[in-house]
């Protein structure tokens, strides 16, 4: 189950937080959270596949070509946290505040299990980036290219 591991971290009697389910279509929405959580960073996510495939990025998406980023992958979150933002309780997984940063559309123009190539088309955060996975690990790195 692709939602089990974010469904088991959170107590959703104590979080905002939507518990979600896969959905069956995709949109092609990506949404930018910026999380002040016990580290302060950015959660870039990309709507594939009934679920949100996330990213944690501590230094949020560059604008400028070619400066590479760390980007952490984390757990798949339910399509409904598109739209989330609020405060998550003290003592809950993630707790801080989180509020969207930038959302919109975006296009793949490659994809395989280590590379992502795609077009972001968001109200702050526009043009052509890419996800590559670093040696078969959850850390990637994104930037932004030509």
């Amino acid at each position: 189950m692709p939602l089990s591991k974010y469904q088991n971290k959170r107590k959703f009697e104590k979080t905002p937080e939507p518990k979600g389910k896969v959905e069956k279509a995709d949109k092609n929405r990506f949404v930018i959270q910026e999380h002040w959580a016990s580290h302060h960073h950015f959660d870039f996510r990309l709507e594939q596949n009934g679920v949100l495939k996330s990213w944690a990025v501590p230094k949020g998406l560059a604008e400028e070509i070619s400066v590479k980023r760390l980007a952490v992958q984390v757990e798949d979150h339910p399509i409904d946290y598109i739209n989330f933002h609020g405060t998550i309780p003290p003592g809950q997984y993630g707790s801080g505040k989180v509020e969207i940063y930038d959302k919109g559309k975006y296009k793949i123009t490659e994809q395989d299990k280590n590379k992502i190539i795609f077009e972001l088309k968001g109200k702050k955060i526009k043009g052509s980036h890419v996800l590559i996975r670093m040696k078969n690990t959850k850390n990637w790195l994104i930037w932004k290219i030509k």
